[in-house]
């Protein structure tokens, strides 16, 4: 099979472009390097730099290749409220940039990587895929018009669409920078060094997640690369189990032997209280299962800072 990674230098889609090639796929890679690094791929992933809006260089990158996977997006939500003409432009427009190439290409499948973020603030956990929608931020609402564009173009060129929302991905390698870093990479990190860890809300790291480890996704985009009759799909990628911040830090105290000063702050803006998928249609559709717990998954992200 012959694979397009968009964004295939960071850090989800460096690993999925090299577990497509280590398991026997042509494999090219599509990524600006604005948050990737291209050091990340295999020798043998062709890498190709541009940006997931410019047609004709997807033209060219599409030819005769069977599936995409499309992961390339701007990721941070407090970044999206201050940057929601930006996020609109990479997530939304180069999503529908990507499925107009596709059908000229004509491109077999694309399967969009969506956040969990779009579903919101929701009155039942687990949250099914059918739950209605209420994102609150600019990053989920550019994410969801993104699905929107996939499945639509999809249906009308018989494009072969598998749309997975994604929870909280985490492992080793994932990138923390000093403004808007995701939890597991910016907490572990300073627990390591005995720092201090910000707790949002009232009662502060109430908040809950679902974090799923890097590998486990990797192996769901792979499944559903792959799999036939999936086509229309919308499927949750996550552990199924919620787990709170607070508990989180207590976690990475515990598997460090170091303790963190816990700082508290008021809630951030466009983030929700709790966030946990139910997971049985993508067991189902794929047969696909979390294997790696959060306690071994972080024991994996500590040993790689700590090396």
């Amino acid at each position: 099979m012959r694979c397009l990674v968009t964004g295939g230098a960071g850090f989800l889609g460096s690993a999925l472009a090299n577990r497509l090639f280590r398991d026997g796929h042509a494999v090219y890679v599509l990524d600006d390097l604005s948050a990737g690094d291209r050091g990340r791929l295999l020798e043998g992933v062709v890498f190709a730099s541009g940006d997931v809006r410019d047609v004709p260089r997807l033209w060219a990158l599409l030819d005769d290749v069977d599936v995409v996977f499309h992961l390339a997006a701007r990721v941070s939500v407090p970044e999206s409220i201050l940057y929601p003409v930006e996020y609109n432009a990479v997530n939304t427009g180069g999503t529908v940039s990507l499925m107009t190439a596709a059908r000229d290409a004509g491109v077999r499948r694309v399967v969009f990587t969506s956040s969990g973020t779009v579903y919101g603030p929701q009155d039942k956990h687990p949250i099914v895929e059918t739950a209605e929608p209420r994102p609150v931020n600019p990053y989920a609402v550019s994410k969801l018009a993104a699905e929107g564009y996939v499945r639509a173009i999809g249906n009308i060129y018989r494009i072969e669409t598998v749309v997975l929302r994604v929870f909280n991905a985490y492992g080793p390698g994932q990138a923390a920078p000093p403004a808007h870093a995701p939890v597991i990479p910016s907490f572990a990190r300073q627990v390591l060094a005995g720092g201090s860890v910000m707790l949002h809300g009232s009662p502060p790291g109430a908040q809950t997640r679902d974090f799923v480890y890097v590998d486990d996704v990797v192996e769901a985009l792979e499944r559903a690369g792959t799999i036939g009759g999936l086509s229309g799909r919308t499927l949750n990628i996550g552990s199924g189990r919620e787990v709170s911040i607070e508990s989180l830090a207590g976690a990475l105290e515990a598997l460090t032997g170091r303790p963190a000063r816990r700082l508290t702050a008021p809630e951030r803006s466009g983030g929700v209280e709790r966030m946990c998928a139910d997971i049985h249609a993508a067991r189902d559709s794929l047969g696909w299962r979390p294997l790696t717990d959060l306690a071994a998954g972080l024991e994996r992200v500590v040993a790689d800072l700590d090396r």
